[in-house]
């Protein structure tokens, strides 16, 4: 499943890109992007090649990539996508586009128009590699600015709430309004022609025939829609299965523990048992969702832009529904995931709790994903067990008449043996391989 490692190394990355950036930079020379007069003329409704060649672009490689991700052919959860900083990156745009219309060049026409020796296009790279230098020396005075808003990977279909192919049919019919529309723009102000005497009927068959063969594509894109998260895991092959096969996602508590001990890493866990199970018990902190609602555009966000020291551990009664929530969002790129071994009923086997609050009901290596335990009440996070890394804390609830509970309010203590685990968690880093033009 694309995308492929096709290189590796710092010299096979700069081969393949510059091939990319001569080919790129060739295709804006051959549509005249390296003539100042042809960019500026889009400004005054003239000339708008560059719109139509952009846009072109955009919508034929959203169908394309859509296409692609709906028949299983590529994960989108790792190509890569800049991160949103709103309010900056509407400045750093309407900057741009000041200096665009000033200069008449943007920074990667200005590279195409200083490579063909160009005069004007070698001083605006200059000017731009001048402002490059201005910003990285005064970026430290407004860096909260800089860094404010912040959205992460945030795309069009996350701002609309609708589906990707949807959003890739909208996308490429607004482009087609926008060539229509363009054309009749040249001809009013490129060619003098009054309003009365444009016509609005396209001229070239050809182009109306691409143009109903995008939308048609576009339109089966949308009725095809992407595969669900489970999908695209089955999708990744057998590399993604291994670690399940292996075991190697299955973390005991005992190592969960050890790590919220660790103050160089966060440690969340993802509780994925109803309201009221996770009520009568759950680990401290942990944060109860709704198995439904894991997918969701949000959860999912949060979970992919968490920092890179986090581990993120699922649990449920046993391992089943863990391990299919695992399967999904790791489908989706989530880093550091793991599933708590044994879930809920391995935890208070290796961490019990008094037989007043809670007795066994059931075989905790079952299985199925039922509970093994039957609590008397509900105690939340409040018994030592909830806390394996708290030997002792004022929080703690003395449970039913326990004799070892204060009751002058001191400390509640508890010891716990010291288990021995196979240490599985590894810290990964998502790289990212990018690039742009502009």
């Amino acid at each position: 499943m694309a995308p492929y490692p096709l290189v590796a190394g710092t010299i096979g990355y700069a081969l393949v890109f510059g091939a990319f950036g001569i080919a790129f930079g060739a295709v804006l020379e051959m549509a005249g992007f390296g003539d100042t007069r042809k960019l500026a003329a889009q400004f005054y409704f003239k000339d708008l090649t560059v719109l139509k060649v952009m846009f072109t672009g955009i919508a034929v490689s959203a169908v394309l990539v859509a296409g692609a991700s709906a028949l299983g052919l590529l994960d989108m959860s790792r190509v890569w996508v800049n991160p949103t900083y709103l309010w900056p990156g509407i400045v750093g745009g309407l900057v741009m586009g000041v200096g665009f219309i000033l200069g008449g060049f943007c920074p990667g026409t200005s590279v195409v128009a200083a490579a063909t020796l160009k005069l004007d296009g070698a001083l605006f790279l200059l000017g731009v590699l001048a402002g490059v230098g201005l910003f990285g020396e005064t970026v430290g005075s407004f860096q909260g600015f800089f860094l404010s808003s912040y959205m992460g990977r945030f795309t069009l279909p996350d701002l609309f709430g609708i589906p990707v192919g949807a959003t890739v049919l909208l996308v490429v019919a607004f482009a087609l309004f926008m060539f229509w529309g363009g054309e009749l723009l040249e001809r009013r102000f490129g060619r003098g022609q009054p309003w009365a005497e444009v016509s609005l009927a396209p001229r070239s068959l050809a182009k109306v025939g691409g143009a109903v063969a995008l939308l048609l594509l576009a339109g089966l894109v949308a009725v095809r829609g992407q595969p669900s998260a489970l999908e695209k895991f089955d999708l990744l092959g057998p590399e993604a299965q291994r670690p399940v096969e292996q075991r190697g996602i299955f973390v005991d508590p005992a190592e969960v523990v050890a790590l919220r001990k660790d103050l160089n890493v966060q440690v969340t866990v993802l509780d994925l048992r109803d309201e009221h199970d996770f009520n009568l018990f759950h680990v401290g902190g942990a944060r109860r969702v709704d198995p439904s609602a894991l997918y969701e555009a949000d959860t999912v966000k949060a979970l992919l832009d968490q920092p890179a020291s986090t581990v993120t551990f699922l649990t449920g009664h046993g391992e089943a529904g863990a391990l299919a929530a695992w399967k999904g969002l790791k489908a989706l790129g989530v880093a550091n995931l793991y599933v708590i071994e044994g879930g809920m009923n391995g935890w208070l086997s290796r961490y019990g709790v008094p037989a007043c609050a809670a007795t066994r009901a059931g075989d905790p290596a079952a299985a199925d994903d039922a509970p093994a335990y039957r609590f008397a009440y509900a105690t939340g996070a409040s018994l030592p067990a909830a806390w394996p890394e708290l030997p002792r804390s004022r929080k703690f609830q003395a449970p039913c008449q326990d004799p070892v509970s204060r009751a002058d309010g001191a400390a509640h203590e508890v010891t716990w043996p010291s288990y021995a685990f196979t240490r599985k968690v590894k810290l990964q880093t998502k790289a990212a391989v990018k690039g742009g033009c502009g």
